[in-house]
């Protein structure tokens, strides 16, 4: 990306992960924003790398951008609609066969699309849990069987803290993310003993291109500066951090856990 582009992060040194190399990880939702941040960063790692998006376009641009790294792995797409939990399930499958059995899940896909509770239809209730919830579970059900068998794997459900922030302008989202957390604890209940980690990793603000083109306002901006503790934009970049982390050995020890990144807001 080009240095101006208000998505990419400041300059940072990152940590290297050996652990993560030839890792095989499924992203949902990786075709841009935040999940295009996790799936460059993986790459980076020299991890093999599948992802699902429904948006093609975009999709084939970040392939085309993590080709120019000259990686390890190259990024493999499947244009997967999530809603559909065959077609999900079936990636994960594909996947497997061709990268070998997933050592990391990422479910990472929603849509922030607003709305008001005056206007919710059962119709759009529905979708919004779909969209935001549903197929979090069915993606974990597909990947899990491997990781079990294996003898271990890291699940990271990408939530956000808008439920927390008692946000109010798009309630059939934050009602679905709050019902990522009830998925994270209690699977790592049920995985724990077979070393299979899940955890959830939440956004605050994340400066990314659907963000900045649809919801971005000055006045928005200066409000979330002003309640965050660190003074300016949170990038897709920084944010995959702490998914790294939890992806490699270093975050063994971490299961039914949030993680905020959100510089200091909440």
């Amino acid at each position: 990306m080009a240095m101006n582009d208000p998505t990419e992060a400041p300059a940072h040194t990152y940590a290297s992960y050996p652990s993560l190399v030839d890792r095989t990880v499924f992203v949902t939702g990786g075709a841009d924003g935040v999940g295009a941040g996790i799936v460059t960063e993986f790459v980076l790692q020299g991890s093999k790398v599948a992802f699902v998006d429904i948006n093609a376009e975009k999709a084939a641009e970040l392939v085309a951008r993590c080709a120019a790294l000259e990686p390890r792995h190259e990024p493999v797409f499947y244009e997967v609609d999530l809603v559909d939990i065959d077609a999900t399930q079936a990636a994960v499958a594909r996947a497997q066969r061709e990268l070998g059995s997933v050592d990391v899940l990422v479910n990472n896909a929603a849509s922030d699309d607003r709305h008001t509770w005056q206007e919710m239809t059962a119709e759009y209730w529905n979708d919004r849990l779909n969209t935001n919830l549903r197929h979090y579970f069915f993606t974990i059900q597909a990947a899990a069987p491997a990781m079990i068998e294996r003898g271990g794997g890291s699940i990271i459900n990408i939530g956000s803290s808008s439920y927390m922030m008692q946000e109010d302008f798009f309630p059939g989202y934050a009602v679905a993310k709050s019902g990522v957390e009830g998925i994270t604890r209690t699977l790592a209940r049920t995985f724990g003993p077979d070393n299979v980690r899940v955890n959830t990793v939440l956004p605050g603000w994340v400066a990314t291109e659907r963000q900045l083109t649809k919801w971005w306002s000055p006045e928005g901006e200066e409000g979330t500066l002003r309640d965050q503790a660190i003074k300016r934009r949170i990038y897709p970049a920084e944010f995959a951090q702490m998914v790294l982390f939890l992806a490699a050995d270093d975050g063994a020890a971490c299961t039914a856990q949030q993680f905020l990144i959100d510089g200091g807001r909440r």
